[in-house]
C-alpha cells in the first residue's frame, strides 16, 4: 500500500499543470452542480415567501352550482348576508367581506344628472355592492377619503365608494367637497377612491355601494362570492370549516378555494425548479468526468515506458490498474471539494447581492464532494484497465 502510495503521489505530483486542468474540471463540474441546486433551493425559497405574502393568504367562497341542460348554470343556495361575521369566528380568518355585482338594467352612471342626447355615449363604470370588510380581505387601500363602515350599510345610505381608474372616467379625484355620482336620477355622495387592489382589480374600475344601500334601492338578493383572508397556513382548516359556518345542514353547497399549505407549495416549486438545474449540473458534472478520462489516457500513452519497467520489476497488472484509479480517485476527490466550496461561496455571494436568504442543503455539498470522487473513479476504469493491459516487452520497446 505504501509503495502505492508513493507511485501515484509521484504520478500527480509529476505534472502540476496537467494536475491543475484536470481538477479544473471537476472543479467545474461539482461547482456547476452545486450553484445550481442552491440556486434552485434558494429561488424555491423566494417564490414559497411571495406565495404566502398573498395567493397563501387568500380564500374565496361561493355557492355550489347545477348545470341546466341548456348549459345555464343556477346556484344550489345563497351566501347569508351575515357571512362574513360568521367565517370571522373561526381560528385563521383575519378579514371577510361580501361582494356583488348590482344589475342596474339601461341606467347609466354619471357625475352630473342631467341626461344631455347630443353628448358623445361613454361606457358606464360596473356597479359593485360589497359588505364594510370587502376592502381589508382584498388588500385594498383608499387614496383619499374614506370606505363606508357598517353603520352605511345598516341604514342603506347613499354613499359610494370609487375605484381609481372609475373615478378617472368619472373626472373625480377628490372628495373633501363631497362630489355626487348619479345612478340613473338617484345621488350617491362619494365618501373614497380606492387606489389598489391585490385580490379583485375590477374594484378599480366600479362604482362601489354598501350592500344595504343595493339592496334597499336595486332589491339586490344575493351576494355572488365571499372573500377572505386568512391566516398563512390556515387553508386547509378555512376550506373545511366555512361551509359548516354557513350552513350547518347542507355545507356542500358551498364551493372554497382555499390554498394549501405552504410546506406543500413550497415543496412543490423547488421539485420544479430543481429538475431543470439537476439536469444543468448533470451535464457540467458528465463534462469534468470526460476530462479526467482524456487526461489519463493522455497519461496512459506518455508513461508506457514506466509502466513496462514497473511490469518488468515485478508489478502486476492490479497493481497498474490500481495506480491509475487511486490517481483518478484522488484527483475526483480535490476536485469535488474545491468545486464543492466554490459553488457554496457563489450562492452565497449572489444572494447577499440580491437581498436573498441563501438556501443551502448541506448533506448535498458533502455528497457533491464525494460525487467528484466517483466521479474520478469512474472516469479512471477504462485508462485504468487500458494501461494494466500493457506488457512489459512491447512497453520496453516503445510500443502499446
Amino acid at each position: 500500500m505504501q509503495d502505492l502510495l508513493v507511485e501515484v503521489s509521484h504520478g500527480i505530483g509529476g505534472h502540476t499543470g496537467r494536475l491543475v486542468m484536470t481538477t479544473l474540471g471537476t472543479v467545474l463540474g461539482i461547482g456547476s452542480l452545486v450553484v445550481t441546486i442552491g440556486f434552485a433551493q434558494t429561488a424555491a425559497g423566494q417564490l414559497s415567501r411571495q406565495f404566502d405574502a398573498v395567493a397563501a393568504t387568500q380564500a374565496v367562497i361561493s355557492p355550489a352550482s347545477t348545470r341546466s341542460m341548456n348549459g345555464t348554470e343556477t346556484p344550489n343556495t345563497r351566501l347569508p348576508w351575515d357571512a362574513p361575521d360568521r367565517v370571522e369566528r373561526l381560528a385563521g380568518v383575519e378579514r371577510a367581506g361580501l361582494i356583488g355585482e348590482v344589475p342596474i338594467g339601461e341606467l347609466q352612471i354619471t357625475a352630473v344628472p342631467i341626461n344631455d342626447p347630443s353628448a358623445p355615449e361613454v361606457l358606464s363604470p360596473t356597479l359593485l355592492a360589497t359588505s364594510d370588510g370587502l376592502l381589508d380581505a382584498v388588500r385594498g387601500t383608499v387614496v383619499t377619503g374614506r370606505y363606508f363602515d357598517a353603520g352605511h350599510e345598516l341604514r342603506a345610505d347613499r354613499v359610494a365608494v370609487l375605484g381609481a381608474r372609475a373615478a378617472e372616467k368619472l373626472g373625480l379625484n377628490r372628495v373633501d367637497s363631497q362630489p355626487s355620482i348619479f345612478v340613473g336620477e338617484r345621488p350617491y355622495t362619494v365618501i373614497g377612491i380606492v387606489g389598489e387592489v391585490q385580490r379583485r382589480p375590477d374594484l378599480l374600475d366600479a362604482v362601489i355601494v354598501p350592500l344595504g344601500t343595493a339592496r334597499a334601492d336595486f332589491g339586490l338578493v344575493a351576494a355572488e362570492e365571499l372573500q377572505l383572508h386568512i391566516a398563512p397556513g390556515a387553508g386547509a382548516l378555512v376550506a373545511e370549516q366555512a361551509p359548516i359556518a354557513l350552513d350547518p345542514n347542507q355545507p356542500e353547497n358551498f364551493e372554497v378555494q382555499a390554498p394549501r399549505s405552504g410546506s406543500e407549495l413550497q415543496e412543490n416549486v423547488q421539485a420544479d425548479i430543481n429538475v431543470v438545474f439537476l439536469v444543468l449540473g448533470v451535464i457540467a458534472l458528465l463534462a469534468g468526468g470526460l476530462g479526467i478520462a482524456n487526461v489519463t489516457l493522455l497519461s496512459v500513452s506518455e508513461r508506457t515506458g514506466e509502466i513496462g519497467l514497473r511490469r518488468a520489476l515485478g508489478a502486476t497488472r492490479r497493481d497498474i490498474a490500481a495506480q491509475f484509479m487511486v490517481e483518478s480517485l484522488v484527483i475526483g476527490l480535490l476536485g469535488g471539494l474545491i468545486g464543492a466550496a466554490v459553488g457554496v461561496f457563489a450562492v452565497v455571494a449572489v444572494a447577499l447581492v440580491q437581498q436573498w436568504t441563501p438556501i443551502i442543503d448541506l448533506p448535498m455539498v458533502f455528497g457533491a464532494a464525494l460525487l467528484g470522487a466517483l466521479v474520478g473513479l469512474g472516469a479512471g476504469a477504462y485508462p485504468a484497465r487500458r494501461a494494466a493491459r500493457i506488457e512489459p516487452i512491447a512497453a520496453l520497446r516503445g510500443g502499446v
